[in-house]
């Protein structure tokens, strides 16, 4: 019987199976835990929940910068994978994890600097209430940037030997912690929201050491040398760069589109930034397993793009959104009967239960025909180092059509929230269009990072 691995193929079915099964149970528990976050720190009020949204939406903003320059050091190392060229991957890693430290711990620095624009030039217009519990937890919480970047680091490291099992281990332990802490301080010792705030610190820094110790063993394709001898690779960090830095832009223009629709959705009342906040916790859990999907897109086609062979790549590019799409149906099918269910978890007013049930309703349609196209299509071409079509797409689409969408429909429309979300679905589909267009093309080949 004739075998994927026969054909010449580099990934059988099983292990497709293997590195995107650990990613979905990944993303779910990380997911869920920012759910259970929400839950808990809404029994201290809906002012706790809106300033912990607030300050979230600026870490996610830092956190998914470090995923995209981790991301750069993970395509950089599946090249290499790919290429068999095993001694340059763990260079990699080296001068990834080196860098990944400095550049957290300075921006770091910066956010406790900054501290009171963020609270009250971005944020906009909050109650002083919502200010007090958003100044609380973004003080603590960002003692912890260094050591997730870290851990993303690790992470990417790990995605790109399609190792993802070890991720999701870590993640566990990582995740464990939290939702403990949060018990204990939140329900046994009747903190607020720095009950929420303390066990992601302390998670964090458990995670960055556990990753940082299992990339020391020498077991593994990709591991930090021993004994750890740094020293500076310029082409290397280069390489790196040339994939993270516009992925970060992208990210980051992204999710400054967030914040300053955000602002937006802050003027509309604490009953919008209370359905917002709860709506992009579940609409997080609508599209998880296009997160995970993302990553192994990364992880095969980085691998493909080593091995010089483009044809493997268009072919794992449509095997995986196919399951994509499948996953999607499947879960946003399931989740929509319980809505009433779902909102009713987080304590909210009937009116704000309401508001966040209409929206996700909207987002869970659009999510299973559009996500996928929008967001998976571009990983695989970043992962073939096509960077640039994808920002310029990604920052005409979300300056142009998302923020500009969401005054138009949000508040000159008097759409309110249900208009700012209509404009991020609207979002989605320009992108799909343009970047499904790039695929068909080819421009996106022969661009290898790795000789």
């Amino acid at each position: 019987m004739e075998t994927a691995k026969s054909r010449g193929y580099l990934f059988t079915n099983k292990q497709l199976f293997k590195l995107i099964l650990p990613l979905v149970m990944e993303q779910m528990l990380t997911l869920l835990v920012g759910m259970a976050d929400t839950i808990m720190v809404s029994s201290v009020g809906e002012a706790a929940v809106s300033g912990v949204s607030l300050v979230d939406t600026v870490n996610i903003l830092l956190i998914n910068v470090f995923i995209a320059l981790a991301t750069g050091g993970a395509v950089v190392a599946g090249q290499y994978i790919g290429s068999k060229k095993y001694d340059q991957a763990c260079k990699s890693a080296d001068q990834l994890f080196v860098f990944m430290g400095v550049i957290s711990i300075g921006v770091m620095v910066i956010m406790y600097l900054i501290h009171g624009i963020i609270l009250d030039k971005v944020f906009g217009s909050i109650t002083a209430d919502v200010r007090s519990a958003a100044f609380t937890y973004l003080m603590i919480v960002t003692a912890s940037i260094p050591f997730i970047a870290i851990y993303n680091a690790g992470a990417a490291l790990f995605r790109a030997m399609g190792n993802s099992s070890i991720s999701m281990k870590v993640s566990i332990v990582m995740n464990a912690i939290n939702v403990c802490g949060n018990a204990i301080l939140i329900y046994g010792l009747h903190r607020g929201v720095e009950g929420v705030a303390i066990p992601t610190v302390v998670s964090r820094i458990a995670a960055a050491v556990i990753m940082t110790v299992l990339l020391l063993n020498q077991k593994y394709t990709v591991h930090l040398t021993r004994p750890f001898k740094y020293k500076f690779n310029g082409d290397m960090i280069k390489k790196m760069l040339y994939i993270g830095v516009p992925n970060s832009l992208e990210n980051s223009m992204f999710q400054l589109g967030k914040i300053l629709v955000l602002s937006l959705v802050s003027s509309f009342g604490t009953v919008s930034i209370a359905a917002n906040a709860v709506g992009n916790n579940i609409a997080s859990i609508e599209c998880m397993p296009g997160l995970a999907m993302s990553y192994a897109l990364t992880a095969v086609v980085s691998q493909c793009v080593g091995a010089n062979d483009y044809e493997q790549v268009k072919y794992y590019i449509r095997k995986l959104i196919v399951i994509c799409y499948a996953l999607m149906f499947v879960l946003n099918l399931g989740i929509m009967p319980f809505l009433n269910e779902i909102t009713n978890i987080y304590s909210l007013s009937s009116e704000t239960a309401e508001l966040a049930k209409q929206i996700l309703i909207l987002h869970g349609i659009n999510c299973c025909i559009s996500w996928s196209l929008s967001f998976n299509i571009p990983n695989a071409l970043r992962a073939c180092a096509d960077v640039k079509y994808t920002l310029i797409v990604s920052a005409a689409s979300m300056w142009i059509v998302r923020i500009g969408a969401s005054f138009v429909l949000g508040k000159f429309m008097g759409m309110g929230l249900f208009g700012v979300w209509t404009a991020m679905i609207l979002d989605w589909y320009v992108r799909a269009i343009f970047y499904v267009f790039r695929l068909k093309g080819g421009k996106w080949q022969k661009q290898a990072l790795i000789n």
